[in-house]
């Protein structure tokens, strides 16, 4: 299976370097990784920290085929998160999803740990942690324990004090018992004053959209993420009012399959603490009338090369974006008032000739221009219909030569926005029901609409 895992940072640097089945892969399979990443420039550091939903390489494939020097040829699988790459090799052919999805599992297990981001500080801060999650969530290449539950049980979080404390182990002696249950999802012996659990239901819109609004293709993702708070062994039921719109389904092993396939209902017992429940896209049909909550329209000059002096030229960028008055969205009963647009962003990538900016004006919200990652990034917070924002900026560029203008193809902006209460398929739950426990939990769900990969073409 997993022959070796790497982590780099977000310039290439090797953090993390484990090897789990006897044989030392060499570092030369990270170089070639590189080489063909830094290629893309969503990799830069600093396009990282400005954009939250690149999980994948332009220029690079999850899968790659490396030839190795003495070892034959190996398979690297990788994913982006939160700035850091996450590498598994491996000597043979094997199910590409499995591995993905245990990379993203040990990356999400560093969040619960040491916080969100886990980015480059966070795992230099808890090296030691980082390698005793691995030795027990893999077993010679084969993925073990993932189970957040079942790893805390075995392996303390870091807090402050054991950090000053480096002499005093945090891996605890007793074997946990969710290890050897049926239920390793679930610690044993669970008990609070409050009893209560909420749902979240997140929709993802991913859309392609050209420069006069129109969508050009999109798709729908959801996921139900809880958060759970029940003493003993609860066993849950959740209904919805109209489960036909869910497509291609995954549960957390909690579920029990057959009872979904046969009623179309989730049958479970939850973890405990912070879990996602399931994930699921929308039916087509409910996804092709799209009408997207914002627009942006962009306008880009790059002036004319009759006009310049030498190699730089001078261009322009215009861009107005707001949210629009009719949309596709379904709000929850709850919902009063008209349509609030929260953490709205929109990343504007400028061409690499770019050399500087100038005349930078916003009427509503700030921007701030990284030079390094030449990114624009404007934050225009919360927004409603009534609100209207404008950006204009200068900027100056080597002119490329003739024959070669295709170089200065406008770039295609990134946009981010989260709508409460909100959904795109109208998904609602009907019913949440707790069993083979007598106290009355409290009990909340709402809906939550928001960006995934919202793109905005300029031509």
């Amino acid at each position: 299976m997993i022959q070796s895992l790497f982590i780099l940072s977000p310039t290439g640097e090797v953090l993390i370097e484990r090897h789990f089945r006897g044989v030392v892969t060499s570092r030369s399979v990270c170089d070639t990784f590189w080489d063909r990443a830094s290629e893309s420039i969503n990799h830069h550091g600093g396009v990282s920290a400005i954009s939250d939903h690149e999980e994948l390489y332009d220029s690079v494939p999850p899968v790659m085929e490396v030839p190795g020097s003495d070892q034959g040829t190996l398979y690297v699988i990788s994913c982006l998160r939160d700035g850091l790459s996450y590498l598994a090799v491996c000597p043979a052919e094997v199910s590409p999803l499995l591995i993905l999805e245990f990379l993203h599992r040990v990356a999400d297990i560093f969040v619960d740990y040491f916080g969100f981001p886990a980015d480059e500080s966070a795992i230099k801060d808890n090296f030691s942690t980082v390698y005793q999650l691995l030795e027990e969530m893999v077993d010679y290449g084969w993925p073990l324990t993932t189970e957040p539950n079942a790893l805390k049980a075995m392996i303390r979080p870091p807090t402050v004090m054991s950090k000053l404390l480096q002499s005093t182990t945090v891996v605890s002696d007793e074997l946990p018992s969710g290890t050897v249950s049926n239920m390793p999802w679930r610690t044993a012996d669970v008990s609070y004053s409050q009893n209560e659990i909420y749902v979240d239901i997140v929709e993802e819109v991913d859309a392609i959209v050209d420069a006069s609004g129109a969508v050009i293709s999109s798709d729908v993702s959801g996921s139900i993420q809880c958060q759970c708070q029940l003493s003993g062994v609860p066993d849950l039921l959740l209904t919805f009012k109209d489960p036909t719109i869910i497509d291609d389904w995954s549960f957390h092993p909690c579920v029990r399959y057959s009872r979904y396939e046969e009623d179309s209902v989730v049958s479970f017992v939850p973890p405990d603490g912070n879990f996602e429940l399931m994930s699921y896209r929308i039916v087509p049909e409910k996804v092709r009338s799209l009408n997207p909550p914002v627009f942006c329209h962009p306008k880009w000059n790059y002036g004319d090369r009759s006009t310049t002096s030498g190699d730089m030229r001078t261009g322009r960028v215009t861009l107005h974006a707001g949210v629009t008055t009719l949309s596709s969205l379904v709000f929850s009963p709850s919902h009063k008032g008209p349509v609030v647009v929260e953490d709205f962003c929109v990343n504007i990538p400028f061409p690499r000739q770019t050399r500087s900016t100038s005349n930078l004006r916003v009427d509503f919200g700030t921007a701030v221009y990284n030079e390094a990652a030449k990114v624009l990034r404007w934050n225009l917070g919360k927004m409603d219909a009534s609100k209207k924002a404008s950006l204009t900026c200068s900027f100056s560029f080597v002119s490329p030569k003739v024959g070669e203008e295709e170089a200065l193809d406008p770039p295609h902006l990134s946009l981010n926005w989260k709508i409460p209460l909100a959904s795109v398929s109208g998904l609602t739950v009907s019913g949440l029901s707790v069993t083979r426990e007598s106290y009355h939990p409290y009990k909340g769900v709402r809906n939550i609409a928001k960006s995934g990969i919202f793109q905005v073409r300029c031509s």
